[in-house]
Formats: C-alpha cells, sequence, structure tokens
C-alpha cells in the first residue's frame, strides 16, 4: 500500500520508547491517531488493549486505513510476577487489535520479540522454530500466531534488544547503564553470556514504514546488523561517550544478576533479516552504526 499524508494510521500502546518513533515516522507521512493507557505526551489518546470494547471504539471512529499495535509489557521480571495482566495486555490484547482489523479488512502490523525462541540454537532466521521461556515471551509468541491465523493481510516484525526513546523514556539496557554511569558508578558489571541482536527504534519504525509499503506481508526478523553480548553493547556505549578512560566494564555471568533478574532469558537471542535480505526490504544498520547514532541523544 502507499502510505500518503491522507493515509489514516491508528497506533495503539504507543506510550513506549518505539511508539515515540513509529509516531514520529508516521505522522510525518499520514495522518496519525496514537493511543495508550499512559498518556504521557500531548499527541497520545486514551485507549485499552485489555478492553474489547474500548478499542472497538477507539479504532472504529478513527476508520484506519492501517492499525500498527505496539501495546506490550515488556519487563519480564513484571510479567513472571504478574502474569495476569502479563497476558490480558500482551495476549489478549493482541487477540482484541486483530479482531478488529480484521472485522473492517484492514492491513495490522504486530511487534513479536526475539525473546521467544529458547536460545538451543545460535542464531535464528524467520523460519526457526520459537520456543518461549518466559510468562512474557508466551503471551507474545500467543499474539503473533493469533495475528498469522486470523487476519490474511499482516506485518508481523520480531525485534530484537531493542533501543530507543533516550533518557526519558528508555526502560531497557542502554539507558540502565547510562543511569548507572550518572549515579557515579565507575565500574559496571555486565553479562557476556547473553547473545543477541540490538534494534534501534528509529530505523525499525522506517523498516515498519518501508515494508509495509512494499505490500509484501508476512512475518519478518527485524533487527540491526551484526551480533553481541550484553558486554559488547556496554563496552560500545562507554567508548562512544568517550568514558573508556573513566568507566570499567567488568564481565559477570548472568548468576550475577539472578535475584534481580530471576525470568527464563534464553542464552542467544541472535536473529538474522533472512527473508528482507531477500526480498530487498531490509533497511535496517548495523547495530554499531545505530549505537553511534543513539548515544548523541545520551551525551
Amino acid at each position: 500500500m502507499k502510505i500518503t499524508k491522507e493515509t489514516k494510521v491508528y497506533i495503539a500502546g504507543c506510550g513506549g520508547m518505539l511508539g515515540e518513533a513509529v509516531y514520529e515516522y508516521f505522522s510525518a507521512r499520514s495522518q496519525v491517531l496514537a493511543t495508550d493507557i499512559d498518556q504521557n505526551t500531548d499527541w497520545l489518546e486514551y485507549a485499552d488493549v485489555r478492553e474489547y470494547g474500548d478499542m472497538h471504539r477507539s479504532i472504529t471512529a478513527f476508520d484506519p486505513d492501517l492499525i500498527i499495535n505496539l501495546a506490550a509489557l515488556t519487563d519480564l521480571e513484571y510479567c513472571e510476577k504478574n502474569p495476569d495482566n502479563a497476558w490480558a495486555t500482551n495476549a489478549l490484547g493482541a487477540e482484541n487489535v486483530a479482531l478488529i482489523a480484521s472485522k473492517l479488512d484492514v492491513p495490522i502490523v504486530y511487534i513479536c520479540t526475539a525473546g521467544i525462541v529458547d536460545g538451543k540454537q545460535d542464531v535464528y532466521n524467520d523460519f526457526d522454530a520459537p520456543n518461549p521461556l518466559s510468562i512474557y515471551a508466551k503471551a507474545k509468541y500467543h499474539g503473533e500466531l493469533f495475528v498469522q491465523r486470523n487476519n490474511q493481510q499482516h506485518f508481523i516484525f520480531r525485534a530484537g534488544w531493542m533501543m530507543g526513546g533516550g533518557p526519558e523514556k528508555d526502560k531497557k539496557f542502554v539507558n540502565k547503564i547510562f543511569q548507572q554511569i550518572q549515579s557515579g558508578q565507575k565500574e559496571l558489571f555486565v553479562v557476556d553470556d547473553k547473545l543477541g541482536t540490538p534494534t534501534y527504534t528509529v530505523s525499525f519504525a522506517r523498516g515498519i514504514f518501508k515494508v509495509v509499503e512494499s505490500g509484501l506481508f508476512g512475518l519478518y526478523n527485524q533487527v540491526c546488523g551484526g551480533d553481541c553480548s550484553r558486554y559488547d553493547v556496554a563496552v560500545e556505549f562507554v567508548k562512544l561517550l568517550g568514558l573508556e578512560e573513566e568507566i570499567k566494564v567488568t564481565k559477570v555471568s548472568s548468576d550475577h544478576f539472578k535475584t534481580e533478574y530471576f525470568a527464563p532469558r534464553p542464552p542467544s537471542e541472535k536473529l538474522v533479516n533472512f527473508k528482507l535480505d531477500r526480498r530487498n526490504i531490509n533497511f535496517m544498520p548495523d547495530w554499531h552504526d545505530a549505537l553511534r547514532d543513539y548515544a548523541e541523544r545520551f551525551k
């Protein structure tokens, strides 16, 4: 589909770090209605993906040409402690939005995660079988399967380690490292036994737009090029901030954080953009370049 200034795009769950990037990219090129339960910016309206009637009223009143569902609880430990809310948001919420998209006969974009694999392989392409370990991953994978089965016009994107949103909205690894630096810590303890592929929200939003315009429906891994450990990301980030002489980054195993981060995580969730590459619709940069761009927001 060609997206123009007249195209109406409804974005659910748009209040987070990915939502900021998707809103900025799409609102510059189309008519956007962005909703969330957390109205943390003036361009967000209230709608709750957990409530079918709520979503149905909000979406049908806007009459969109495209629906993007970004709504998710992404804190793995929260999801383990609050399984009902995790299933309601990440699984039932995905069903609700998908059902409405199907009723309106409108294409839907759903965001899934590399976290749905079990890590028994080193690298996963789009066709490798998931085996989710955590409640977060199980609920997200349910949403993916539901959208695949019930929406012929679907774009599903599996993201890796998300980075974006800056100090204000980033709830993930890069900002956690930055907060430790800001608090005055001179030594950072970072795991080197968890492997993955960083995914820059700004590039990811552009990728969504371009792949939707291609009209090639389906499921796609969409991550930055290259792979790394958490330790590698921390070392590179500290270097980009110009602090490598002041901050020591020390390797530890996951056992070091087993009390704080108790949700099961795969040892490797490295993805490759197999389908995007072969269809010539891969718009994701190498993770080093993406992190270099992102680090500017923290300087």
